[in-house]
């Protein structure tokens, strides 16, 4: 009987042999090489695995530290749960929800029965610093969901056993930190002791846990403070509590009711149009001349600046859409990025001098010839299209650089309103689980892009750390110089898009890199009931990525 196998190791290029049922933290530890940073998961045949995982035949193997994204999340969740067992352990019947990625950190809300305070803070942050030095294993354990459900009860976690109750799947996992048990979506390092650096801050009457900053890994984010980000949170999981709708599981058991999702997907789309209603009334109350809305890809914004002219047409005003992709310097004088090619992210793509100019003459009353950015031969064109603008109207200005100071600078502050419109996902998975807002996008992004551009959810993957690094140079910094920011995330958004993006990520192949991402989507989006999309209005925003708008694009 052979008691070794045979694995392909991409980190090294070559075939190894390994004695059958290794763990995959063992065979990274009896190769020659190690990594750049600290290791945090593995792709075994392109799916991510934690370092638990055993092998029994052949396996393609590549390992990854925490420098990449998948090593990070599995990095942030390994110190979340280490977080859960501190304040478990400090404080009797404490509750703990891990809410939304704010200020550089994650925003976590501690229910002890007071205020949290400074004293808490030092508490909190010196047991986990204990409970990282004693090295206790993150243990994974494989049981019918059945089991996973009356343990889940018996811990009073119906967060967590209601969402394996909606999802009905045969078997599932469950992890254990000592006498702790928890869930967790994906996988976790080996042990506490592979989390070196961290810290807790108090932060808006709750936690801000900070992790390494993802650029040097050696150094804490800096903290930078978004109030206004907050206060959005904020509100929508207020607005989240009232309806019922805290995790999936919630969201679940309404579908499958009907009823109450249908109510539920009317209550959310009126929400939106309240917010854009109270943003347009601001706009005009103030007479603003200039309205510029940012954010980054797959936020809404196209739909969200629709809407908003029509509740400008509402109070009395006359809406002028621009957009500033016509704006681009012509192709051969695009900046280049770090790998050589066009940074149409970049600021400076935008022929800044001449949108100043066009904006000042029009808001002279001087009529204007607008230009048109031909995408095929990367030239700008004029066609006759001239706008002069009447005294009661509102230029609506929207592209991802419109909320940068530099943008607007020649045009005076006292005529401009800025909105920044993202996708804030305030529905978790679980207590301690949040749906990242970024997945959100992507999501979106994959839909829209096969749908309507015709590019694969291979490409649309392979693009976004592109687009992902963009939004963090030129989006992200100036969130916060917004007037008012509209969520344009809805709480049941994501049984729609599983019905859209489904059959597009199965298309991505087990050999293609972007496959690993690809599988981590389709199981995130199996967690959710598919709902039917007849109820999803016209105009709702979200009809811009899967189609059926009465807006044209």
């Amino acid at each position: 009987m052979n008691d070794t196998i045979e694995i392909f190791c991409k980190n090294i290029n070559k075939k190894i042999n390994i004695p059958v049922g290794s763990d995959l933290l063992s065979v990274y530890n009896s190769l020659d090489f190690k990594l750049p940073f600290q290791i945090a998961n593995a792709k075994v045949n392109n799916k991510t695995e934690g370092l638990s995982y055993r092998v029994y035949n052949k396996k393609t193997v590549e390992f990854i530290d925490i420098s990449t994204s998948s090593g990070m999340r599995t990095y942030v969740r390994s110190l979340c749960f280490t977080l859960y067992k501190a304040v478990s352990e400090l404080y009797e019947d404490a509750q703990l929800f891990l809410q939304h990625p704010v200020s550089k950190g994650y925003y976590c809300d501690l229910q002890i029965g007071r205020t949290v305070d400074d004293s808490d803070i030092i508490r909190i942050k010196k047991r986990m610093q204990e409970i990282i030095d004693e090295n206790l294993p993150f243990k994974r354990v494989e049981c019918l969901t059945e089991e996973a459900i009356k343990l889940f009860d018996s811990h009073k976690m119906y967060d967590k056993s209601k969402l394996l109750k909606t999802v009905g799947s045969l078997h599932t996992h469950y992890y254990c930190l000592g006498n702790l048990v928890d869930f967790y979506y994906g996988s976790l390092l080996p042990s506490t002791g592979y989390l070196y650096l961290f810290d807790i801050r108090k932060y808006n009457g709750g936690l801000l846990l900070v992790i390494p900053n993802r650029n040097t890994l050696t150094e804490l984010e800096e903290v930078s403070e978004q109030p206004k980000m907050l206060e959005v949170f904020q509100e929508n999981l207020k607005f989240n509590t009232i309806l019922g709708m805290r995790n999936i599981g919630d969201l679940n058991e309404a579908v499958e009711k009907k009823k109450p999702i249908s109510v539920l997907i009317k209550v959310s789309e009126a929400l939106h149009e309240k917010m854009i209603a109270s943003i347009a009334e601001e706009i005009a109350r103030k007479d603003k001349k200039v309205v510029l809305i940012s954010g980054p890809s797959s936020s809404g914004k196209t739909t969200f600046s629709k809407r908003l002219s029509i509740q400008l047409m509402t109070n009395l005003k006359n809406p002028i859409a621009i957009s500033l992709d016509n704006y681009f310097v012509e192709r051969e004088k695009t900046p280049l990025d770090e790998f050589g090619e066009y940074d149409y992210e970049s600021l400076f793509a935008l022929d800044m001098m001449l949108f100043n100019n066009d904006l000042q003459r029009l808001l002279n009353n001087e009529e204007v010839e607008m230009p048109t950015y031909n995408f095929t031969t990367g030239k700008r064109e004029y066609n006759g299209h001239k706008l002069k603008i009447k005294d009661n109207s509102v230029l609506v200005l929207e592209g991802i650089h419109a909320l940068n100071p530099e943008l607007t600078k020649q045009i005076p502050e006292e005529i401009k309103y800025g909105v920044y419109v993202s996708a804030l996902t305030t529905i978790a998975i679980d207590n301690h689980n949040w749906i990242p807002t970024t997945d959100n996008r992507l999501i979106r992004r994959i839909i829209r892009d096969y749908g309507f551009r015709g590019y694969s959810a291979q490409e649309t993957i392979r693009r976004w750390d592109s687009v992902r690094r963009g939004e963090e140079k030129w989006i992200f910094p100036y969130q916060e110089n917004a007037d008012a920011m509209f969520n344009s995330a809805l709480l049941f958004e994501f049984p729609v898009l599983r019905r859209y993006a489904e059959p597009i990520l199965e298309n991505v192949k087990q050999n293609c890199p972007e496959y690993a991402e690809a599988y981590r989507l389709l199981k995130f989006l199996r967690y959710f009931v598919l709902i039917p999309i007849d109820e999803i209005p016209q105009t709702s925003l979200l009809r811009e990525f899967f189609g059926g708008s009465s807006f044209e694009y």
